[in-house]
């Protein structure tokens, strides 16, 4: 009896992940909050629903990317997680082998662009010009990202997480937050 009850709820688990794998698109569909960068609108131990970038766009995406970016979201209204713009996981420097980070898309840049000229000054660390910035110009085209709690943009200053963010970088978009159902994942991961 417990042999067969097991397994009839480890199938349950596997068609539960199969179901949601073909919403996302993406594997796995469900990803914890790691650090309270993200806070208040993702906090740590959340898991959250991410979205392969091309399902389901919204209106309003950068260079057929699937992302809608802070700057766009605001003047349309679209917004995911309290803000504007939509809310990416990426692998910081295209490096798989690093921990994925969660992070808002503010702004689109392309190769070349003297991107801090447009940036906020709030959000710059302190530099005052594109020589002041290692990704600046930016090295290809990308997203310039921030963690909604964090003061300087992730490509800026002695705690840079990623260069500009390609598009391949970019795991999905996050979509639904479960609050605190990541501390497992967490705890054993």
């Amino acid at each position: 009896m417990f042999g067969r009850d097991l397994l009839v709820s480890i199938a349950i688990v596997l068609l539960f992940g199969g179901y949601l794998f073909a919403i996302s698109g993406v594997w796995p569909p469900m990803v914890a909050v790691e650090s309270g960068s993200m806070e208040p609108n993702l906090e740590r131990t959340d898991l959250v629903f991410v979205m392969d970038t091309d399902r389901f766009q919204p209106e309003g995406t950068v260079a057929d990317t699937g992302v809608v970016v802070a700057r766009d979201g605001a003047r349309t209204g679209y917004g995911q997680f309290g803000n504007p713009g939509d809310v990416i996981v990426f692998e910081p420097d295209g490096n798989g082998d690093r921990t994925p980070i969660i992070h808002r898309a503010m702004f689109w840049v392309e190769e070349g662009e003297r991107w801090v000229d447009r940036a906020n000054d709030r959000f710059l660390g302190g530099a005052d010009s594109c020589a002041a910035v290692a990704g600046c110009p930016a090295p290809h085209d990308g997203f310039i990202t921030k963690g909604d709690d964090n003061r300087a943009y992730d490509q800026v200053g002695a705690g840079r997480v990623s260069q500009p963010v390609r598009p391949a970088w970019v795991i999905g978009t996050a979509e639904l937050r479960l609050p605190g159902a990541g501390w497992v994942r967490l705890q054993f991961g």
